[in-house]
């Protein structure tokens, strides 16, 4: 995280002397570059990832199921975030390299391994990243996907098609992960929502 900080500071100072519209257009051309799109990608995830958890968060304060923010467990999403956006932004890259073109068929094939080998992944990786904060972590890793794995791998089935065509059949690779997060902000909420939902347990 501290890396990530360093490198938008240093990318701030290069753009700064420039008049706004133009520094925002060289803003963003340089954060998509090959360069700087890990940061970017690890940052746009992990700041979503935060915000759907505080507006889950709201939802729960408002409904009288929590009196107060938890910051702490908000910090604990945000670092799941960071997990899984080093995780997508090296999946699309692969992905865009072994299937080329953006034929029915190429992007079906993409679809389908988005969904059956991907989606499992993000989902362990969801867990296991949140775990590391639990007193026994092992246990804990253990019991989430035991209880929550499959109510969050449905969802995933109800979002992500659809999604997922837009994405693989109009966007570039380095736009990948910035549409997924935009798309999956109210996954995220749902996400949140499902993993400190003590009701799930069995």
């Amino acid at each position: 995280m501290q890396a990530i900080g360093i490198t938008w500071r240093r990318l701030a100072d290069n753009i700064r002397s420039s008049n706004t519209a133009t520094s925002f257009r060289r803003l963003v051309k340089v954060a998509f570059s090959d360069k700087y799109l890990l940061y970017t990608n690890v940052t746009i995830s992990v700041s979503l990832s935060s915000v759907g958890d505080l507006m889950e968060q709201t939802y729960e304060i408002y409904t009288g199921d929590q009196d107060n923010y938890d910051f702490k467990r908000t910090r604990h999403m945000g670092f799941s975030g960071a997990a899984l956006g080093v995780l997508c932004h090296h999946w699309y890259k692969v992905l865009d390299k072994v299937i080329i073109g953006k034929t029915f068929n190429m992007v079906t094939k993409k679809l389908l391994l988005d969904q059956f080998i991907f989606s499992p992944i993000m989902i362990v990786t969801l867990f296991g990243s949140l775990a590391l904060f639990e007193k026994d972590p092992v246990a804990n890793f253990k019991e989430e996907v035991r209880d929550k794995f499959t109510t969050l791998y449905q969802a995933e089935w109800m979002v992500w098609p659809p999604a997922q065509i837009i994405n693989f059949y109009f966007l570039p690779t380095r736009f990948r992960v910035l549409y997924d997060n935009t798309i999956s902000l109210g996954y995220d909420v749902y996400t949140s929502q499902v993993k400190h939902n003590k009701s799930l347990k069995k």
